[in-house]
């Protein structure tokens, strides 16, 4: 009796009631709820790479794990190869020039990097640009600073991009902070050169600092090579671009992330992590520097498999009459709702009818209301039967 009387006096801080609600938590739950009755469930609402690790980066860990160095405590901000490495990387694919002491900081996996940016630059009611729809844990990294942030709508008319002329002068004068995306999450779409040079120009314009989420990098299509933030002139000068290893190697579960740019953010997040953490395993960041210094290979086949993928989704979407573009990057596909539906009557439509799970616009801002995210995370036979058992359903004219 005594230990819930104290239960019930536990209160937690206000910064765990002002976090954003896992909207994908739910997702999750209704679709597990639908298996458990014994469904053959069709996941399409994942973000997951369904492939294994190419294993010459697995071989090397189980090598490495053997190294008794790196049963110590590695170096606070981690192991200057593996900065070396993606250095590296972004010198032949990019043409970057990157100092791996000073413009480089090894992260828990980009989603880490992406929420601490924000408790590094943001003080209570500051505010920061995010790209409305966009990745729901750039809310989090905002709403743990007790920041505020204001939405740029990324609207089908302008390819996804934001309209930065559309953004309130004085709230662009007020804010510290923007994210963008791409390839982009959840929308698919792209971004060129001329992009970035005007983001830069508005960032120095409102002396914001511009945080560039490039986790699908690796991932183009139609002969496409995505262009890196780090590209532009000026870009080293008002910020820094988180890379991810989850997508370019299937390292999801490995954690593997990075800030790149800045010196001055990235010492930032090297300070904050030196609270929080001791950086990764040291057979882990063995591994993660012959990911990416060692053949690349295994990169063109992933990027050609999720375009095959791609390719035999939207040729089964034409045959059922369900319109939408295809995406030019990353392994997500942006299709519009129809009438009558919101986003989550109909995703939750089509796992109980069609038992296929789809992604809710709506979970990943206002705008992204009327549209659903497909992921291209199961294979072509699959991706087609998915669409099969949707347009039995009657709800597309073909």
């Amino acid at each position: 009796m005594e230990a819930m009387e104290q239960a019930k006096r536990i209160k937690p801080a206000a910064r765990m009631e002002g976090l954003p609600t896992q909207f994908f938590a739910k997702l999750v739950a209704k679709a597990n709820a639908q298996i458990a009755k014994g469904k053959d469930v069709i996941n399409l609402g994942q973000g997951n790479p369904d492939q294994p690790t190419p294993p010459h980066i697995v071989d090397k860990l189980k090598e490495a794990a053997d190294n008794p160095l790196y049963h110590k405590y590695p170096p606070f901000s981690g192991y200057l190869f593996l900065k070396q490495a993606v250095a590296q990387r972004y010198r032949e694919d990019y043409g970057v020039e990157l100092d791996p002491a000073t413009e480089v900081a090894i992260l828990f996996g980009g989603k880490t990097g992406l929420v601490e940016i924000s408790q590094c630059l943001l003080n209570p009611g500051d505010i920061c640009l995010v790209p409305d729809p966009g990745y729901p844990d750039y809310w989090s990294g905002v709403a743990l600073a007790g920041g505020e942030m204001a939405f740029m709508p990324l609207l089908e008319k302008n390819g996804y991009l934001p309209d930065f002329s559309a953004i309130d002068p004085a709230v662009a004068d007020k804010a510290k902070l923007m994210f963008m995306n791409y390839p982009n999450n959840p929308t698919g779409a792209v971004a060129g050169p001329e992009f970035y040079e005007e983001a830069v120009a508005y960032a120095v314009k409102h002396n914001i600092v511009l945080a560039s989420d490039f986790a699908y990098g690796a991932i183009g299509y139609d002969g496409r090579k995505q262009v890196s933030f780090l590209e532009t002139p000026g870009a080293k000068e008002v910020g820094v671009e988180f890379y991810t290893l989850s997508k370019t190697y299937n390292m999801a579960g490995w954690r593997v992330g990075f800030a790149l740019g800045n010196a001055d953010v990235i010492g930032m997040i090297n300070l904050i992590q030196d609270h929080y953490y001791c950086s990764l395993f040291g057979g882990i960041q063995e591994a993660a520097a012959l990911a990416l210094t060692g053949p690349q290979q295994c990169v063109e086949e992933l990027a050609a498999r999720y375009e095959r993928r791609r390719d035999a989704l939207f040729t089964a979407l034409d045959r059922i009459g369900w319109k939408a573009e295809r995406p030019g990057g990353s392994f997500f596909c942006w299709l519009p709702v129809p009438e009558g539906y919101t986003s989550e009557q109909f995703a939750d439509k089509l796992l109980l009818e069609a038992d296929v799970v789809v992604a809710p616009g709506v979970g990943f801002g206002v705008h992204g209301e009327g549209y659903v995210r497909l992921g291209l995370l199961s294979d072509e036979a699959r991706l087609t039967e998915a669409v099969e058992r949707i347009g039995k359903l009657g709800l597309f004219g073909s």
